[in-house]
């Protein structure tokens, strides 16, 4: 029997993880894998406890909860130089990084798929030192995942972000941030700022043409110029997210700028006022070097994953 470490979160999402313990085994061990089960606690000292648990031969890691626990368990493995495939169960409330690796919605079908899947290698991003799997983010919406509580993401899934950021509108500013990179220099205004590895927040797409293993982040400011612009761009993308209109790679409105980079330096000269976050975490403080690291992480992918 091939051991497999299974990692999992028992609080994210709205699906209750320890309910469906006994089928995750059950389809392993039809397979011939023996789950070793851990259970996420997020407190001091479990880093060094997991990477030792990690450090005993398994077939691969698999992982149930969130962007942010999938964070967790990949900057622990990065950390300690663990190299292990990494498998993800769709459990979190959006889990944007479980989507774009393709992983079915259904845990059971998910488990099959990953047990018939194909190992890829895929980027990380990093910013300011702290790795980051699907999104680094700061603006409107960016600490939503931060403060919205746990039972209401639970009950609500996304749209609890999306109520939280409304009740930030009232009393949001825009910012001003530079950008300092080989393709692009920008200066001046931002309503959210987004940089993708992957091309999801919260199930809602932003990065069009995002590749999660062609060595490139995508970079997308909504500038927030003026209410009419402001208005457009969100509607744009809620346009593309309600499937009204199909875009092609590129196609943004006036108002929101976009390009790929390996590396640039993003800064706001309001640095201690503005929150940055790292998908659904807490994130570091202005100014900020963020780059990709090409062809990083081992990932296993269901073996017919849709690039589009």
């Amino acid at each position: 029997m091939q051991p497999v470490c299974f990692l999992y979160n028992p609080t994210a999402g709205e699906t209750v993880i320890t309910e469906w313990l006994d089928t995750i085994i059950s389809i392993y061990q039809r397979r011939g894998c023996t789950i070793v089960p851990y259970r996420l606690g997020f407190r001091a000292g479990e880093p060094e406890l997991i990477a030792d648990l990690l450090g005993h031969g398994y077939r691969h890691v698999l992982v149930a909860g969130g962007d942010g626990t999938v964070n967790y368990v990949v900057g622990i493995m990065k950390h300690h130089g663990i190299d292990l495939p990494v498998a993800v169960l769709p459990t979190g409330t959006a889990n944007d990084f479980a989507g774009m690796l393709g992983v079915p919605g259904d845990i059971s079908r998910a488990c099959r798929a990953i047990l018939d899947g194909e190992e890829q290698r895929v980027d990380l991003g990093v910013a300011g030192g702290e790795r980051f799997v699907n999104v680094f983010s700061c603006g409107l919406f960016t600490d939503v995942s931060q403060k919205t509580p746990t039972v209401l993401k639970n009950n609500f899934g996304k749209l609890a972000y999306y109520f939280g950021g409304l009740g930030e509108l009232p009393n949001f500013r825009k910012m001003h941030i530079t950008i300092r990179s080989e393709e692009v220099d920008y200066d001046g205004t931002s309503l959210i700022f987004f940089v993708f590895n992957g091309r999801t927040a919260g199930k809602m797409r932003f990065a069009y043409s995002a590749e999660i293993d062609d060595g490139l982040l995508d970079v997308i400011v909504v500038k927030g110029d003026g209410p009419i612009g402001t208005l457009r761009a969100l509607f744009h993308f809620i346009r593309q997210n309600a499937g009204l209109r199909r875009l092609d790679p590129g196609d943004y409105p006036e108002g929101v700028l976009h390009f790929k980079s390996r590396d640039f330096v993003v800064d706001s000269p309001m640095r201690r006022n503005e929150v940055t976050d790292i998908d659904g975490q807490p994130g570091p403080r202005f100014p900020v070097r963020i780059t990709c690291e090409a062809g990083t992480l081992r990932v296993i992918r269901p073996a017919h994953h849709r690039k589009d």
